[in-house]
């Protein structure tokens, strides 16, 4: 039976606990970050996770679920008073019922898997953790394999990324890289290797409509810092550029907007592909 231990006061357990919230150096410092949210928490559980502690109330009841985790789950188990709960949960009403202490993985592109229908996203300086965490949802959802963070931006850890993925963060690769030389020696090992990576940049004035473009190849999706767009590095870089048509008075569109609409592209033409196969 994994050790309990009981925290009622805010004592500097739970002060580094609490840091994790907002300060991303701590959270690589400790090699953590806090998740809540049943599906979240689940699919940790599911994908292998590192699950370091589960954070609860005992004197709440607690539901199936969470019986089932703390049972079944090898982790350290702490007892905690609600209100330090709430404020790890960062909620004034309902309190969160679980929360669990999980490990960072390695930053490191080694973890996205490459092949020949290789669809992955790549942010450039997002400045926004909730874009970060629609993005990674949107990527799982159209069948990407893998997202990259480049720049020191907002934090695919930070908790409202965390929350805006919705538990897909736990099925997708997602890594963080300082620029565009770790990416490019990435690619040109995944080129070398018979992987032939197109990268393809998201613009307002791209080289063609997105629905003429062949995103059925193995493609790596630049997307721009939501202020600036993408940075001269990564638009030098870029194999082709595509943009999106647009009616209305609308100029642009918000940065997980846009990738959706091109990820959901890629998935029409992919499974287009496959239908004509047949």
């Amino acid at each position: 039976m994994p050790a309990i231990q009981r925290i009622t006061s805010r004592n500097a357990r739970f002060q580094l606990w609490e840091a994790l919230l907002t300060n991303r150096k701590k959270r690589n410092q400790l090699g953590e970050f806090l998740v809540q949210g049943v599906r979240p928490i689940s699919l940790a559980v599911e994908y292998g996770w590192p699950i370091h502690a589960l954070l609860y109330d005992e004197r709440r009841k607690l539901s199936s679920w969470a019986q089932e985790l703390l049972r079944t789950t090898r982790a350290e188990r702490i007892v905690m008073a609600p209100e330090l709960l709430a404020e790890l949960g960062e909620k004034t009403e309902g309190v969160p019922e679980v929360i669990a202490v999980v490990g960072l993985p390695a930053d490191d592109l080694g973890r996205i898997e490459v092949g020949g229908d290789f669809l992955g996203v790549l942010f450039d300086r997002p400045t926004t953790p909730g874009n970060i965490g629609s993005i990674i949802r949107s990527a799982d959802a159209f069948g990407a394999h893998g997202m990259i963070v480049s720049g020191h931006a907002a934090d695919v850890y930070d908790p409202k990324a965390v929350r805006a993925t919705t538990g897909s963060l736990f099925s997708l690769p997602s890594v963080r890289v300082p620029g565009p030389n770790e990416v490019m020696a990435w690619v040109e090992q995944q080129r070398a290797a018979g992987r032939p990576l197109v990268l393809v940049g998201t613009d307002e004035k791209g080289d063609a409509d997105v629905f003429d473009f062949d995103l059925t190849q193995p493609v790596l999706l630049l997307v721009g810092n939501e202020t600036t767009g993408l940075s001269s590095a990564w638009r030098e870089l870029c194999d082709f550029t595509v943009n999106i048509p647009m009616t209305g008075a609308a100029s642009s569109l918000n940065a997980s907007n846009a990738t959706t609409a091109v990820l959901y592209e890629a998935a029409r033409q992919r499974i287009a592909a496959g239908q004509r196969s047949r």
